[in-house]
């Protein structure tokens, strides 16, 4: 077997491997902030596969999750998944990132129907203040 397929195998299984943790953790952990951390990342690929399909959502808010599902499932990571622990923060801040920008631009309502999580979640990392402007932008600025 060459060594590149190799290390191909090994980094999938370190990946999927880390990914499962999250998932068992998420289930696993009772109520509290270390359940929404461990929670965070398998909500917002559903999000983000949730807004990618809304006609709601404006194609610049769809470019930025659909960038972060990439950055997700990328194999090149700035910070080794396998590293207990630190592995996912990079995936974690692109994606938080992601959401906080397409959360200006996308209605109130359709942020929280994709969002599978509770709403305090999403509240907190976008800020109430960012869903509530987005339904601000959508009836127009000469509006009050």
């Amino acid at each position: 077997m060459p060594w590149w397929l190799l290390g191909g195998i090994i980094a999938l299984v370190a990946l999927i491997a880390s990914w499962a943790l999250l998932a068992l953790l998420a289930r696993a952990l009772p109520p509290g902030l270390a359940r929404d951390l461990a929670r965070f990342l398998p909500d917002c690929v559903i999000a983000i596969r949730r807004l990618r399909r809304d006609p709601r959502v404006p194609r610049r808010a769809k470019v930025a999750v659909v960038f972060a599902a990439l950055w997700v499932l990328s194999p090149i990571d700035l910070i080794p998944e396998f590293l207990p622990v630190i592995g996912p923060l990079d995936d974690v801040i692109v994606v938080a990132l992601a959401l906080c920008y397409a959360a200006r631009r996308v209605p109130r309502e359709a942020m929280l129907e994709a969002w599978p999580g509770g709403p305090e979640i999403i509240e907190r990392l976008v800020g109430a203040s960012a869903t509530a402007g987005a339904a601000h932008l959508d009836r127009g600025a000469g509006e009050p």
